[in-house]
């Protein structure tokens, strides 16, 4: 496991910026690791609609979240990036436990928020959090990309990018390995970010803006973009509308996955692993 938190660290130490979607569950991790692409992550939102929850803090556990992670660690040979939300804890010690756990179930890095319930932390609370998180992980693998982490413009701050540039760069004081702010889409909140760290850079891809084009983004100095729940959100939206369409008697489906294309890249995935 520690090989695979050391590929991580390596693909954040390239110039070459990278892609990392986020499957929901095993099957979906295999699909994409077949497509190609380098290093994967976990999506809270995606887990708890699969658990018939909705995203809020506290609807699911930490066991579930990481027995969650562990299978799609286990579904392929590629890193994963966790999704802990905020370290299902409100102490340091919960946090650094939480890392401690990760680490164990073979995840290669993971983002902690600064988020309690629906109000940022104090940043000097969200600094000891974040200092735990990094102790935790320097002890039991120091490969372990630790992403410092702020929710500014999810909680519509008044001023979101400058409060995020302030947390940030204290993160990366604190050893942040990477930052990132989910919600940027212009350029001049990009160049903010990357202007102020000197650590890599994700951004949420695909969520307006320029967000949404890949190029401009690694043009900026964008290291990763991450997916969140996106992929999860085309997929339920793909299974609404079908299954709409019935209770109006219609097929919609769409022809885009047959089930021999899905067999074929399951049994390609299997062969693989053995």
């Amino acid at each position: 496991m520690s090989d695979k938190a050391a590929t991580f660290r390596a693909l954040h130490a390239r110039d070459k910026l990278f892609i990392m979607p986020n499957p929901w569950d095993a099957g979906t991790a295999k699909l994409l690791a077949d497509l190609g692409f380098e290093a994967l992550a976990t999506s809270s939102a995606a887990l708890a609609w699969s658990l018939g929850r909705p995203d809020a803090a506290g609807r699911v556990s930490r066991r579930e979240a990481l027995a969650h992670a562990q299978s799609i660690v286990s579904a392929t040979s590629l890193p994963v990036n966790g999704d802990l939300e905020s370290g299902y804890g409100d102490t340091p010690e919960e946090v650094g436990e939480t890392i401690r756990q990760a680490i164990d179930c073979g995840l290669a890095g993971c983002s902690i928020e600064d988020l309690d319930q629906d109000e940022l932390y104090p940043l000097d609370e969200a600094l000891r959090r974040f200092e735990a998180a990094k102790e935790a992980a320097a002890k039991a693998n120091p490969d372990f990309v630790l992403t410092g982490r702020t929710e500014t413009f999810l909680v519509r701050h008044a001023d979101p990018i400058n409060e995020a540039v302030k947390r940030l760069r204290a993160f990366e004081a604190a050893g942040a390995d990477v930052v990132y702010a989910p919600g940027i889409t212009t350029k001049e909140e990009v160049e903010a970010i990357a202007g102020a760290v000197s650590v890599p850079v994700n951004v949420l891809g695909g969520v307006g803006g320029i967000s949404d084009d890949i190029a401009a983004l690694e043009a900026l100095g964008v290291r990763r973009i991450s997916i969140g729940s996106g992929l999860n959100k085309v997929a339920l939206g793909a299974f609404l509308d079908a299954a709409n369409a019935l209770t109006h008697r219609r097929f919609a489906f769409s022809a885009a996955a047959k089930s021999s294309t899905l067999d074929g890249a399951f049994s390609h995935s299997l062969d693989d692993d053995d």
